[in-house]
């Protein structure tokens, strides 16, 4: 039923803007032919607005791959750097659930643990919505920030560095496949304002598995066996995320820059000082926006991925041919 509502839609918003486009050809050749100017002005604007639509809609149509239209998990790791390392993953953190929350998608929080004076030293949360992960996937990599730290007595400039790793919640559709023998799971005691009892028992799951190496954990419940059962669909969306990135990707080394979040890996840097400007090194996107961005208003640089894919795609299509 899902697949069947996400295709109608596609189907109808194609349609529409065909009978949009139909009535302001009709408007302007009567606006022509008449001599009526605000007709064939109106009609002009129309059709502007008609192109913007049909970019957007070329950019969902690259929504299209195996688990773009499925919830994900997004993981923001703070780099080195101490408390304003940790303080930028916090920001970090807001900025993508804003940005969940502007476009009407749940976020689930499943592990925090919080920095040692402030900020976040790592958390993970869920963001559940249609196309979730295919809008987000492209935000993996080591986020940079310039600014004047808060936590320097001498008002110094610093840089900061934090990774965001996002990956497809795995549905019954994909079978990923797990051996007991290759977990080990580790039981630990919930950090943060929890309450009595979750911080008083040993509820928080963290399980790694050995031949990948991939680490989860989860401490969103107070129940151990809950947060076992999530902190194993975590690990099957991981190993997943991890093979679709050996498909797509057979020639970067991901573990290398997952290990090192610093100078040389980052993908977008967020310079507050001194002066004001956020830009995309991949896509070379960029604003002067500041505050929108670290509000959530990151559109500018989801959709600059999206249509980095459709050119890219033009360019080897003419290479080939």
């Amino acid at each position: 039923m899902r697949e069947r509502t996400h295709l109608q839609g596609s189907m109808d918003g194609y349609k529409a803007l065909e009978r949009e486009l139909d009535d302001a050809l009709t408007l302007a050749e009567l606006g022509e032919m008449e001599g009526d100017n605000a007709s064939v002005d109106e009609a002009e604007k129309l059709i502007k607005e008609l192109k913007a639509k049909a970019g957007q809609r070329e950019l969902e149509s690259l929504l299209s791959g195996e688990a773009d239209q499925n919830d994900c998990y997004l993981e923001v790791h703070a780099g080195a750097g101490g408390t304003e390392a940790q303080d930028w993953a916090q920001i970090l953190l807001r900025m993508y659930t804003r940005w969940a929350e502007q476009h009407g998608y749940k976020v689930e929080w499943l592990e925090e643990s919080a920095g040692e004076e402030a900020g976040l030293k790592s958390a993970s949360i869920e963001i559940k919505g249609p196309n979730a992960y295919g809008w987000l996937k492209s935000e993996s990599g080591v986020h940079r920030l310039v600014r004047i730290s808060p936590f320097d007595s001498n008002a110094r400039r610093h840089t900061s560095f934090s990774s965001v790793w996002v990956y497809p919640v795995i549905d019954d559709n994909i079978n990923i496949e797990i051996l007991d023998k290759d977990l080990r799971v580790d039981t630990f005691r919930a950090s943060g304002a929890g309450g009595q009892h979750i911080n008083k028992t040993d509820s928080a799951i963290r399980i790694t598995h050995e031949p990948t190496g991939i680490v989860v954990s989860c401490q969103a419940d107070r129940s151990q066996h809950r947060n076992r059962a999530m902190a194993m669909d975590m690990l099957k969306a991981r190993m997943y995320e991890r093979e679709l990135r050996i498909r797509e990707e057979k020639a970067q080394a991901v573990a290398d820059a997952k290990t090192d979040i610093g100078w040389g890996h980052q993908i977008r840097s967020y310079v507050l000082q001194p002066y004001q400007m956020i830009k995309d090194l991949r896509t070379g996107a960029e604003t002067s926006d500041s505050q929108g961005v670290l509000d959530g208003d990151i559109d500018l640089f989801l959709s600059a991925s999206l249509a980095a894919k459709v050119h890219g795609g033009e360019e080897e299509e003419g290479a080939k041919a």
